[in-house]
């Protein structure tokens, strides 16, 4: 699976980083990115989740 943050919908609440600090974290400017664009397989249904939970829809997730 594959995670891209999508910069302009994000309005940096922190909820992604607060889930999964393994794989998305806050930039500077306040917007969420992905450390890694490849998700580890321990850490699928935690991404899920954030994806789910993300209230601008942001967070874009592809199968491999």
């Amino acid at each position: 699976m594959k995670a891209k943050v999508v910069e302009n919908l994000c309005i940096g609440c922190g909820a992604c980083a607060s889930l999964v600090p393994d794989m998305f974290e806050l930039q500077d400017d306040g917007v969420a990115c992905c450390k890694k664009n490849v998700v580890d397989e321990t850490l699928e249904e935690d991404v899920k989740t954030a994806a789910d939970n993300c209230p601008t829809g942001a967070i874009n997730l592809e199968e491999e």
